[in-house]
């Protein structure tokens, strides 16, 4: 199967009219996305938008060939003028099956959200998933036990737990090409959305693009290791969750541990367990090494380094002059480097964050200065084994190592 993109922007397209924010003052140009519409081998067109036509003939397409116009969502306002010549717009009732006199199939996948999703069989057996948007899929009996769709068009950035499912149940493969639509100004139009596009396994692409189901696209090459970066506040917890969201399984290595009698403590642990996906499992322990060392888990989630280090600290006697002179520099140095040795051995795909320390006031005591240095030592060495590293400034990331 053939499909241009005659749109990949939300319903409301990009930027949004009126809209002030700096995201849609930036999406000008091939950063400009209108609603998403899908045009299958000049056949079958999905979502019918405004300036639908004319998108096609810029992307050196006619719609005159166009036999079966489905709808994926509820449209607002005035309703879309028809074009000459086209058949009438409608919507497939979920679980139902649509033979288009082109030769393709399509079926109506449920969503958990307004909306239908659509898988589509060309005549060469290929298999397109086109989701709508905001949409993932109601549940996955009916993926289960299918081979892996060779495209899949989704809101990525969105509603990323729509992968996780699609990949629990096998319908996303290795080889399926991702293409993230429905693109909106919540993230910033260029390498920023490209970036988080990567992370989850998928690619953009401009409006009017053409592509082919099936056809061999080398896949965005997610890092085994990323380390991210950054003080306090500053969206670096946030970050490294959402790199890894379109996982169906994580395991969040939580070092924080409790904190007895502090409620406003509790209150954060909460705040963080509350905003992970269900299907997360939480693990709160400072020995990372075995979690690191587990070749066949899933994801890991590592938040964060600073209090894994206070936890080894705590545990060399570090923090007492006399203690760290003697043994406790030695003992330290060494439960490091087994650190450092695990993140440089391991299989699994892992995120770490830590905290950026060396730019602030010099701390008062020796002990904090003592802090200071050892988390910058130990930043440093995990980053040189990690193949990504990101700094969170103010919530924007700047990549340091890619």
């Amino acid at each position: 199967m053939e499909l241009t993109l005659l749109g990949t922007g939300t319903p409301e397209g990009l930027p949004r009219p009126g809209c002030p924010c700096a995201a849609c003052a930036v999406s000008v140009g091939t950063r400009s996305r209108a609603a998403t519409s899908v045009l299958v081998d000049g056949a079958l067109l999905l979502d019918l938008t405004p300036g639908a036509v004319l998108a096609g003939a810029r992307a050196g397409h006619s719609l005159a060939g166009v036999r079966q116009v489905l709808l994926t969502h509820p449209h607002d306002g005035p309703p879309v003028e028809l074009p000459p010549g086209l058949p009438a717009a409608g919507r497939v009732p979920d679980g139902r099956e649509l033979s288009v006199i082109s030769g393709h199939r399509v079926r109506a996948v449920p969503m958990d959200a307004p909306g239908t999703g659509y898988e589509v069989t060309g005549p060469d057996g290929s298999r397109l998933l086109y989701l709508p948007p905001g949409g993932a899929p109601g549940g996955t009996n009916g993926l289960v036990g299918q081979r892996p769709y060779d495209m899949v068009l989704a809101d990525v950035q969105g509603r990323p737990e729509a992968l996780a499912r699609l990949r629990a149940s096998g319908a996303i493969g290795p080889a399926t090409d991702v293409i993230a639509v429905h693109l909106d100004h919540d993230t910033p139009p260029g390498a920023e959305s490209e970036r988080r596009c990567a992370a989850a396994g998928a690619r953009t692409v401009p409006d009017g693009t053409t592509v082919l189901v099936g056809a061999y696209h080398p896949g965005p090459d997610v890092p085994r290791r990323t380390l991210v970066l950054g003080g306090a506040r500053s969206g670096k917890s946030y970050e490294a969750e959402r790199r890894l969201e379109s996982f169906p399984e994580v395991v969040y290595a939580a070092t924080s541990g409790t904190r007895d009698g502090d409620p406003e403590w509790d209150r954060r642990i909460g705040l963080h367990r509350e905003r992970r996906p269900g299907a997360w499992r939480t693990v709160e322990t400072c020995e990372l090494v075995p979690l690191l060392a587990d070749s066949a888990g899933p994801p890991l989630l590592i938040d964060c380094l600073a209090l894994w280090l206070t936890d080894a600290m705590d545990r060399a006697g570090a923090w007492d002059d006399a203690v760290w002179a003697e043994r406790g520099r030695k003992e330290l140095a060494e439960r490091t480097a087994s650190l450092v040795a695990a993140v440089r051995a391991t299989r699994r795909t892992v995120v770490l964050v830590s905290n950026e320390v060396g730019a602030g006031v010099v701390p008062a005591t020796a002990s904090g200065r003592r802090f200071r240095d050892e988390l910058g030592r130990l930043n440093a060495a995990v980053a040189a084994e990690c193949e990504h590293v990101l700094l969170l400034v103010a919530g924007q990331a700047v990549v340091l190592k890619d």
